[in-house]
């Protein structure tokens, strides 16, 4: 499995400035992040991860999609982005399989090049973009903190709108 030690030397191997962040509280989910460190959601981000259905890209496939924490993107969002015919949360199993990160603490960086990545473009647009961001290491008790400009260049996620005009907790999945 992929952790913060994994992480950090491939970004040292890639001379990119960033911290590996040890947390007072071990978290389950990067949702906690925001509470673990004493920060705004939107200074802390979750990859959620998609199982997508048909398509231009097969049978099946994995998606990620990058938003702050505590929020949900549009499953039809990711579902235009990516091309599928419907798309719905991933198992943990089929996320630490594929990832090889513990699910629920999916870090963007060093996911496979066959899974797409997607992130909302506010984060990408917003007033914390050129601001360290923190994001789950697949450890509970450690995070990275990265400049976000950074972070997007090096998980080369496409911006798309995943969370405009969507009421929280809705819209979770489509088939």
């Amino acid at each position: 499995m992929k952790d913060a030690l994994t992480i950090h030397r491939a970004l040292l191997g890639w001379e990119t400035a960033h911290e590996i962040v040890r947390l007072r509280l071990a978290m389950s989910r990067a949702d906690e992040l925001p509470r673990a460190l004493g920060l705004p959601s939107d200074r802390c981000l979750v990859t959620r991860v998609y199982s997508c259905e048909g398509g231009t890209r097969g049978r099946h496939f994995l998606a990620g999609a990058i938003v702050p924490a505590g929020r949900w993107p549009s499953a039809e969002a990711v579902r235009l982005a990516v091309g599928a015919r419907s798309v719905r949360h991933a198992h943990a199993d089929v996320v630490n399989a594929v990832t090889e990160y513990a699910a629920g603490l999916v870090c963007p960086i060093l996911l496979p090049d066959s899974m797409p990545l997607l992130i909302d473009r506010s984060l990408v647009d917003g007033p914390h973009a050129g601001d360290i961001v923190y994001t789950a290491t697949g450890e509970a008790s450690t995070a990275l903190g990265i400049k976000a400009d950074v972070l997007y260049s090096l998980c080369r996620a496409e911006p798309v709108d995943l969370l405009a005009s969507r009421a929280p907790g809705l819209d979770h999945a489509t088939t």
